[in-house]
């Protein structure tokens, strides 16, 4: 892992370096999609079929083959062992439980002329939920989506999975059954997104698509924004830890390989004022990589994206915190909640040395569908306001119609908006 040092001349240099992560679209990438999105967009349900066939070493004759039904995401269930089952409906209660406090309601009130003003808050009708398939299992990607959606009121929750060569991943579709999704396509890819965003002769055009996925469906996810609503082009998972020196070494080396064994250009950090606790973290790691099933990914990913921070003390440690706006930011130091006041950018902040990021992952309720690649500064975890829309209400009286005209009458003529300022001067009369 890179060593940085706060008091190094050129820290903030190497620091803008560190985060340096080319995110911009590949343009071979971005051609195929773009491809795939217009077929599927004029040819609909063949289109899709082809592709799937082509991509996922499928032999689909028509969308019925790639279509599965509440039956059997309940009969996957209950395939899975006892405890399996019991630590989904366990993780998707506390989740539902944590995103009911988002809920928003809609709310109004009367000013001083009798005039209403409020906002009216609806779901979405219809979203789309991707869920990467292949290499992984994901049933957590697919409570982290439905639950929130679910929680919000909308009324149909459709999920695209691939699975390549038929192959169905029972604790995937046990978690759709036990996240209420209403409709499953085995279909992946930049044709699955298409789909989903355009509709096809069988899949319904839904409002929004959420969820992770590979190069190919981040490019059609910002192909068909417009179109559709997105949740963000997610980039590489991150944690960033701060460490007091209290917390066993071994925790935070096992922290730092958890978001590590993601991705090869996952990105992880430890930031510590102290140089000796770095380097007994660093022995763990040493000591705790041979056990590893994922050693080559975790250690390219810690070679060329991970890094060891040293700062003064840890005002300075947030300081550079709030400058990486990390994904994942463990506050591994006594007294979390006084320095969690002090960031005021991060997706999930996991406070005091119990608290793993993976717990936040799987089970612990908030959503692990987090921004990354610094977009902390401006966006937020994913949730039930992704899901909810607000309409403004606006009940004039007469005698509003009285006040505010004449406002509105000076200031569209002011801008030379004639209709603008007679629609509110009839109302004066």
């Amino acid at each position: 892992m890179k060593k940085l040092n706060s008091q190094s001349a050129d820290f903030e240099n190497q620091l803008k370096a560190l985060q340096a992560f080319e995110i911009a679209q590949d343009p071979q990438i971005d051609a195929t999609v773009a491809a795939i999105c217009d077929d599927v967009r004029q040819r609909g349900d063949a289109a899709v079929i082809e592709y799937t066939n082509r991509f996922d070493g499928m032999n689909a004759h028509s969308m019925a083959d790639l279509t599965l039904s509440q039956q059997d995401l309940k009969e996957a269930f209950f395939r899975l062992p006892e405890n399996v089952r019991h630590a989904l409906e366990t993780a998707a209660k506390r989740i539902e439980a944590y995103h009911k406090h988002q809920k928003q309601e809609s709310w109004s009130y009367r000013d001083e002329n009798g005039t209403l003003l409020g906002q009216q808050i609806t779901a979405l009708d219809r979203v789309g939920i991707y869920v990467p398939g292949g290499k992984a299992a994901y049933p957590s990607s697919v409570m982290m989506n439905a639950m929130p959606a679910h929680v919000a009121g909308v009324a149909e929750i459709i999920m695209v999975v691939p699975t390549p060569r038929g192959e169905r991943s029972d604790i995937v579709l046990a978690a759709a059954y036990v996240a209420g999704v209403t409709q499953i396509y085995t279909i992946g890819g930049a044709q699955a997104v298409a789909a989903l965003a355009y509709g096809t002769q069988t899949i319904t055009q839904v409002d929004k698509i959420t969820g992770p996925g590979n190069a190919y469906v981040a490019a059609a996810k910002r192909r068909v924004f417009g179109v559709v609503g997105i949740d963000m082009v997610a980039g590489p998972s991150e944690i960033l830890v701060i460490a007091d020196g209290t917390t066993p070494p071994y925790w935070v080396a096992m922290d730092l390989f958890s978001q590590a064994e993601h991705d090869e250009i996952a990105q992880s950090i430890l930031i510590t004022s102290s140089p000796e606790y770095a380097e007994h973290v660093q022995a763990a790691m040493q000591a705790l990589i041979e056990e590893m099933p994922r050693r080559n990914i975790i250690e390219a990913s810690l070679k060329h994206r991970g890094a060891v921070i040293i700062v003064r003390d840890l005002d300075e440690a947030c300081a550079v915190a709030n400058y990486l706006a990390s994904e994942h930011l463990e506050l591994s130091v006594e007294n979390p909640s006084h320095w969690a006041s002090k960031i005021r950018h991060a997706g999930a902040i996991f406070m005091g040395r119990y608290t793993s990021e993976s717990l936040g992952d799987y089970c612990a309720g908030p959503n692990h569908v987090l921004p990354t690649s610094r977009t902390a500064r401006f966006a937020s975890p994913l949730g039930v306001y992704d899901f909810q829309k607000r309409s403004s209400l606006i009940e004039v009286s007469a005698e509003g119609a009285r006040q505010l005209g004449e406002i509105a009458s000076v200031l569209a003529h002011g801008e030379g908006l004639t209709a603008h300022a007679r629609a509110a001067e009839m109302r004066m009369e």
